[in-house]
């Protein structure tokens, strides 16, 4: 938690922009756009004003080093903020300044110089109101803007601006020496040409109590200065110390210019009208690195950046309440897909996700963490490496294997026939190849409950010794980057590489799977020679692959965030099924089913490998998702398979199963709910065996059974044949009583 608090000081989303840190002034330039974007002009004026001091004198002499600073110069044109700030002055329907009642300070500053620097700073001290006294070796102010503007411009931009405050203006008064003066602080403002009193250097403080030198060789330059010396001067006069300002700012802000879209100026002569100054303030980018915003669903979805999460997420952990329980961010913790976006387009590298599964942990070993939010899925893990499911055989007995084939849990819950064809595959090219079908863990490692995850990985390292340490087959991106995180000592390959490298020729596919959008699951990001594998199977099938994604996202499954956050799940589901219109092709079971419980046709890769779904044609694309009481059928139909077809021996199954109708309708809100067959049964067996039940008048059967920590309720009818399943739901509750 500290290293990650520490990595976000690498955080490059508070740089400020290029432009802002070429400005003279430090405009933000952000802020101003945001305003001008709104056609908000009073309130850029007031921004612009603030921060420049002579609006209307800046906007027309300000040489533009933010000009030569912006990034989409580098694809089309700088974006015309001069013309900007122009129309901002025009255009504002009050231009007079604040007029604030502040007491005296009873201090007196002499200004030597009256052009715009000298004016600058005397705007910020009366202002303050500080005591003011101008001394003007000629005869008129301004100096340098004679050469630059019409009198008309910055003498009545000068009298606006201090049209509120009182200072005391000394023509044909030439200061030749400072002993004369008599002043609490003194502000050289005489130009690059003019008198430094034997001072030399920067504009800064001087090596002289109370003596500031003024300086910048263009107009702008000279304002800027005047401005920000006021507020060193002051900062003297409170203190006494002779401090320096403060140096412009930097950025290490990283932008790709490649990404910009192209977006000329509408206008570059003339001032701009109200409508071309909004189009062009358009065009700003408003530089902020917003990688993780802009990629990462979750951040996203929340609008907020990994430093907020972080302190979010410090306050649901470490809560100032007396229970020391925190809710915060305990729904945000659990939303995490896990899918490594946030780390990937990070130009620092900064892990959110790793951070929040940290986080995740901790509010797990504290107990502070919902359980219902992962319950479900730690079930399943138990199922899925239970007796009915689990199958660890070497192709022959005895025999040590040189390979062994991991299909994961979800593949062949998605369809048995994925694992039993790529296993009779593996057998033709490695006949030492082992099967070993079973959970790698991912749902422990989402939930933070390191004992469960602990003994996952010991159970299948012990299993893996057992086999005589073959190298392991994968099917699933996620199991492979278990197995590499955790154990590591197991080398490994993926299934698609296997098969690329043996120069697997699979059938011909059908005309209408010829055009197809490549779905990368989101943990493949480092992987490139897979999806290379992958590519060249899926055109040696006949199909061509029409679309691409810039990079792989996940579908929405990861973490398994479908309970903790449904509007959440539903959205990242839409958003991704919305990004071709072309039907997927993934190689990811859970991928595919997402997508096609969503709608969305989807082939799986093994699909079109081994023909398989074909019968019906298309309708491999539309094979709809199976239910999570289908998937846990489909498993343990994967094993009874496997034993029979390879290892001629019938499984002995421990299910007995009710005789249950239940309408589409009920079926699919149990669906929804994640309710199991299995223990909507195990309620009505309960029920009708313990006699734990109520009739209404229809004879309809009310039950309930607590089983885990979910207590599960029933509506139910018996028939001639069996039981007419009305309805069902679950809940958290514990019911007590006799």
């Amino acid at each position: 938690m500290r290293d990650f608090k520490e990595t976000l000081k690498n955080c490059l989303r508070e740089e400020p922009p290029f432009c802002s840190c070429a400005c003279p002034f430090g405009l933000d330039v952000r802020d101003l756009i945001s305003r001008l974007q709104r056609g908000s002009f009073n309130s850029a004026y007031r921004l612009f004003q603030n921060t420049v001091g002579f609006p209307a004198i800046v906007a027309q002499v300000c040489h533009r080093p933010c000009a030569a600073a912006c990034i989409r110069k580098e694809k089309d044109e700088a974006v015309l903020l001069g013309k900007l700030e122009q129309a901002a002055v025009a255009y504002a329907a009050n231009r007079r300044p604040n007029q604030y009642q502040l007491p005296a300070k009873g201090k007196k500053i002499a200004i030597i110089g009256a052009g715009p620097g000298g004016l600058a700073c005397a705007l910020r001290l009366t202002a303050r109101k500080y005591e003011v006294v101008l001394y003007e070796k000629t005869n008129r102010i301004g100096g340098c803007l004679w050469d630059l503007l019409l009198p008309e411009q910055f003498l009545a931009e000068f009298e606006l601006q201090l049209m509120y405050e009182r200072y005391e203006l000394k023509l044909n008064c030439e200061i030749n020496d400072l002993a004369t003066l008599t002043a609490d602080a003194i502000y050289i403002a005489t130009g690059p040409e003019g008198n430094r009193f034997g001072f030399c250097g920067a504009a800064g403080a001087s090596r002289q109590d109370g003596i500031f030198l003024g300086g910048g060789e263009q107009p702008a330059d000279a304002i800027a200065t005047g401005l920000r010396m006021a507020g060193v001067i002051e900062a003297y006069l409170k203190t006494g110390l002779m401090r320096q300002p403060e140096t412009r700012k930097t950025t290490r802000l990283v932008m790709d210019a490649a990404a910009i879209p192209f977006a000329p100026p509408a206008v570059t002569d003339g001032p701009l009208t109200r409508d071309q100054a909004v189009q062009e303030a358009g065009r700003c980018l408003k530089c902020q690195c917003d990688a993780c915003l802009k990629h990462c669903d979750l951040m996203r979805y929340y609008g907020k950046s990994p430093g907020r999460i972080e302190e979010e997420v410090e306050v649901t952990i470490h809560p100032g309440t007396l229970d020391g329980n925190g809710t915060v961010a305990t729904r945000l913790i659990a939303s995490c897909n896990h899918c490594d976006v946030c780390k990937n387009v990070c130009p620092q590298g900064i892990d959110t996700g790793a951070f929040l599964l940290q986080s995740q942990r901790s509010m797990q070993e504290k107990g502070a963490m919902p359980w219902p939010f992962h319950d479900f899925w730690l079930r399943d893990l138990e199922f899925s490496n239970g007796a009915d499911c689990a199958l660890v055989r070497p192709a022959a007995p005895g025999e040590r294997s040189s390979y062994f084939f991991f299909p994961g849990c979800r593949l062949g819950g998605s369809d048995p026939r994925y694992v039993t064809e790529s296993y009779r595959y593996l057998l033709s090219v490695e006949p030492e190849t082992a099967i070993f079908t079973g959970c790698c863990g991912a749902p422990a490692l989402w939930a933070g409950d390191q004992a469960l995850l602990q003994s996952t990985i010991e159970q299948i390292r012990r299993q893996w010794l057992d086999l005589g340490r073959p190298i392991a087959v994968f099917a699933c991106v996620s199991c492979r980057n278990i197995f590499r995180q955790f154990l590591p000592e197991i080398e490994s390959r993926m299934l698609y590489q296997v098969m690329e490298q043996h120069g697997f020729q699979p059938p011909v596919t059908a005309a209408e799977t010829a055009r197809l959008a490549v779905f990368d699951p989101c943990q493949s990001e480092d992987d490139p020679e897979l999806h290379r594998a992958v590519r060249v199977l899926t055109e040696k099938a006949g199909c061509r692959i029409a679309d691409e994604a810039e990079l792989p996202l996940c579908c929405g499954w990861g973490g398994q965030v479908s309970i903790a956050n449904p509007p959440y799940f539903a959205q990242v589901v839409r958003d991704r099924a919305a990004r071709s219109e072309l039907p997927y092709l993934t190689y990811c079971a859970n991928c595919r089913d997402v997508f096609a419980g969503a709608g969305k046709p989807a082939y799986h890769l093994l699909d079109l490998l081994f023909a398989l779904n074909r019968h019906t044609g298309r309708e491999a694309a539309y094979r709809r998702a199976p239910t999570a009481s289908e998937s846990r059928q489909n498993r343990r139909l994967l094993k009874k398979t496997l034993l029979h077809e390879f290892f001629k021996e019938e499984a002995p199954m421990s299910e007995n199963r009710l005789p249950l109708r239940l309408s589409p309708q009920t079926a699919e809100k149990l669906q929804r709910d994640l309710i199991l067959l299995e223990d909507v049964e195990a309620v009505i067996r309960h029920c009708e065996a313990s006699g734990e039940k109520a009739l209404d008048e229809s004879g309809l059967c009310f039950g309930h059974l607590q089983i885990g920590q979910m207590t599960f309720w029933v509506a139910y009818r018996p028939t001639a044949d069996g039981f007419c399943l009305e309805n069902a739901y679950c809940h958290r509750m514990s019911l007590g009583g006799e």
